[in-house]
């Protein structure tokens, strides 16, 4: 890692440019009137356009100028194009990518997301166009990591935007399949500890499903058509697949003026997504008559999801709605039963470049009435088909923004949220007039008498009615607390009709979200240091709980005995420096599951229920039963913490004195293609390590592998607003901006963010001018 902190912290405290910054005229093809961008000091551009399109199209020309080999490698992936590239290795991958896209007519697809949408997408994928011909023409270089790849990007049509739909958060079918083969080898009553069902709920093997028909395979396509791009070999592929389920997910909360010191709303934000560099979010703002925004979005994507338009503010966390099923499909050849007859399959062929060789390689891909076939299985006469929201119009991960950010008032921001399809979000609102609001906003399918907690038969039994309407998914304005918080948990309110709706009963753990609503609670007025604060706190609240069972515990085995002494005096917090966050984190995350599924489950149903989910876990271990007494429950506490400690001990040594979090916990962000890279352009193209704070469980989100304890996925950007008062509003992004590993904003914010810092958020033009590093000074090109 550069080592920079001392300079970026004073970059940050600064309020006055050093001297007047450089200017860069550039003439451009296809910008209509003239315009600049602002690069701040921090990296963050901020483009001020003649028109709405035109700021769009600089929006596109930007994310190139930053971003081109990642948005491009995002294109390549999503619509199945990576062979040609890259090589046969990755036909496979191409082709599950294209099961998995948008194959709709483009006329509603359009329709679906409002006025403007199509507009938008043309002007931005234009302004990328541009910035692709310009390097082609030599007027720019090309980016290293093409170098490296030995690659060229490739020009956009619009169409490509919203036609891409794997890269969205995908739902619960991996789940269905789970507990379809835990049902298989010991019975459904064995898949208690797979995963926390809430509400309350028991489930139950479909009418007409056989869970033994479902092979283990069953999703190789689907993981393979959503995940991302790996240069590198199997070992390190495998590896990287080990994320924690509440490695996903968000926090954001919003607060009106009469809980806050300055009378004002306060919005914060902070979405968690694997970590990678360049970074998932890039920071944007635009500016045109009669149109303002800023915040962040996803580079591929034209605007911004997370931010604010200078009337009103907005952040988003998952919704865990059920929108994917799994059907199962008696087939005879290439046709399924359904009703009273069979139904053709639908055939696709198509055919993909691939590099090095002279002929395209020509894959079939099949469809049914319910979606993309991932697998068939001719000797048993089955197939398998993925139903999912994704396939339906106006569903592109994320795009439904265009609709909320240029709203101006409450109503206007939950009419926008009508249409919105995926994923399924919690969307938090806050405006300069003291309103503060939550939308659930998706599509969530209907499923009259089924849960969708497993596969289903494909035969016409088991069909969506259609989806909840807005009205029928949770919301509130200006709730009584003054304050909304969510952090994935279960939130349904109370008295809601979820054994009616069944949105979903998968939730993310709640311990961010108990932690996150105490502190809320425990202040009479909050303020932006205070959202900040909460936004990085390392508290384990789970860790109550813990030391609550374990404190009837004794033992005479001095490990143990140490053990227990180190954490009775923790102080809950997985701060870096901290001894007892090492041996607590490293027993629940490693030790602490796989010693209550070895006595909890029957034998054959272990080996797929790996470690159970750590709140399944602990409901049991504080309510003992027949499948776990309390004797069985002591001897699983003794042996897992013991375990912990031993492996804390041959990794820090033997004296607990020495212990600390951040010696194993570290925060390392890797570009793809440093597996392909030289050893300096490998330096290049990483950021880290650094020791750091936080787990999967705090608000401080920092999920980490178990192999190594690598920081895996946490907040992909950090915003708190101060609504009203947009420019005391505070950002980080990590690990920089910019995309281009020569490029100081590469990963100038790293040491920031991994310390729990922020940079000002400027919207003001003279807020802008005052952090301004560098102007590109723009006019259409003759």
């Amino acid at each position: 890692m550069k080592s920079i902190l001392a300079a970026a912290f004073a970059a940050l405290v600064s309020t006055t440019a050093a001297a007047e910054p450089p200017i860069e005229p550039r003439a451009v093809a296809g910008l209509a009137q003239p315009a600049e961008i602002r690069i701040d000091r921090w990296g963050v551009s901020h483009i001020y356009a003649g028109s709405v399109r035109d700021a769009f199209f600089l929006q596109g020309y930007n994310v190139a100028r930053d971003r081109l080999w990642q948005v491009d490698l995002w294109r390549k992936r999503g619509l199945g194009l990576l062979a040609r590239d890259f090589g046969p290795s990755f036909v496979a991958q191409d082709r599950a990518a294209r099961l998995l896209l948008y194959r709709g007519d483009m006329t509603p697809e359009w329709a679906a997301y409002g006025p403007g949408a199509k507009d938008n997408t043309e002007a931005f994928t234009a302004g990328l166009n541009a910035y692709v011909g310009e390097i082609r023409a030599g007027k720019r270089p090309l980016p290293m990591e093409f170098a490296i790849a030995g690659s060229a990007p490739d020009l956009w049509k619009p169409e490509d935007v919203v036609r891409i739909r794997s890269h969205g958060l995908t739902r619960n079918v991996p789940n269905e399949v789970a507990r379809a083969r835990i049902a298989c080898a010991a019975g459904l009553e064995a898949a208690r500890l797979y995963k926390h069902l809430e509400p309350k709920w028991e489930t139950r093997v479909p009418e007409g499903l056989d869970p033994c028909d479902i092979p283990a395979d069953v999703l190789d396509d689907y993981q393979l058509g959503t995940s991302g791009v790996k240069f590198s070999g199997a070992a390190t592929k495998a590896a990287m697949l080990e994320i924690p389920p509440e490695a996903v997910g968000s926090n954001n909360w919003t607060i009106s003026g009469d809980r806050t010191a300055t009378g004002r709303a306060i919005l914060a934000n902070d979405p968690h997504r694997e970590h990678g560099a360049p970074s998932l979010r890039y920071i944007v703002h635009l500016e045109a008559p009669g149109f303002s925004v800023i915040g962040a979005g996803e580079p591929a994507l034209p605007g911004v999801s997370i931010g604010h338009n200078g009337t009103i503010a907005f952040g988003l966390t998952i919704f865990p709605a059920d929108q994917e099923d799994l059907y199962v499909y008696e087939t005879r050849g290439d046709t399924y039963r359904y009703g009273n007859g069979w139904e053709p399959m639908r055939t696709v062929v198509e055919e993909i470049a691939v590099k090095g060789e002279a002929l395209p390689r020509k894959v079939a891909l099949k469809f049914t009435r319910h979606g993309p076939v991932l697998k068939e299985d001719a000797a048993k006469g089955r197939a398998f088909a993925l139903r999912s929201v994704w396939s339906e119009t106006g569903t592109s991960a994320y795009f439904g923004s265009m609709g909320y950010m240029t709203a101006k008032t409450w109503d206007g921001f939950k009419g926008s949220l009508a249409n919105w399809g995926a994923p399924s979000e919690n969307q938090v609102y806050a405006d300069i007039r003291g309103e503060i609001g939550w939308v659930a906003a998706g599509k969530v399918p209907q499923r009259p008498g089924w849960d969708g907690l497993l596969p289903v038969p494909g035969d016409g039994r088991y069909e969506w009615k259609g989806f909840l309407s807005i009205d029928e998914l949770p919301s509130a304005h200006n709730p009584p607390a003054s304050w909304f918080a969510s952090a994935n948990q279960m939130n349904l309110p109370d008295g809601y009709p979820y054994a009616e709706h069944k949105v979903g009963f998968e939730w993310t753990n709640g311990a961010r979200m108990a932690r996150i609503a105490e502190v809320l609670a425990a202040k009479p007025k909050l303020t932006l240091a205070d959202a900040m604060a909460l936004q990085t706190d390392p508290y384990d609240i789970t860790s109550r709980r813990m030391l609550a069972v374990l404190a009837p515990l004794t033992s005479d085995d001095p490990r143990l005995t140490a053990a227990l002494a180190l954490l009775r005096g923790w102080d809950h917090r997985t701060t870096a420096d901290s001894a007892g966050a090492a041996l607590y984190e490293v027993w629940i995350g490693k030790h602490l599951g796989k010693a209550v599924v070895s006595r909890a489950t029957p034998q054959a149903a272990r080996a797929i229920m790996g470690n159970g989910d750590i709140a399944a876990v602990m409901d049991l271990l504080e309510h003992p039963d027949a499948s776990l007494d309390t004797a069985a429950r002591d001897s699983a506490l003794r042996e897992s913490l013991i375990a912990a400690h031993d492996e804390v001990a041959g990794k820090l040594g033997p004296d607990p004195k020495t212990w600390a979090w951040g010696r194993l916990h570290q925060a390392r962000f890797e570009h793809a293609l440093a597996p392909l890279a030289s050893a300096a352009q490998r330096e290049a193209l990483t950021a880290g390590p650094a020791p750091m704070a936080g787990t999967s469980l705090s608000p401080l989100a920092a999920a980490w592998r178990p192999a190594d304890y690598r920081v895996i996925s946490g907040a992909s950007f950090r915003m708190v607003l101060d609504v009203g008062a947009w420019d005391n509003s505070m950002a980080v992004n990590t690990p920089g901006q910019s995309g281009d590993p020569g490029s100081p904003h590469f990963d100038d914010l790293f040491p920031l963010w991994v310390t729990g810092q922020y940079v000002p958020l400027s919207y003001s033009r003279p807020a802008v001018e005052a952090a301004t590093e560098r102007v590109l000074r723009l006019t259409p090109a003759s």
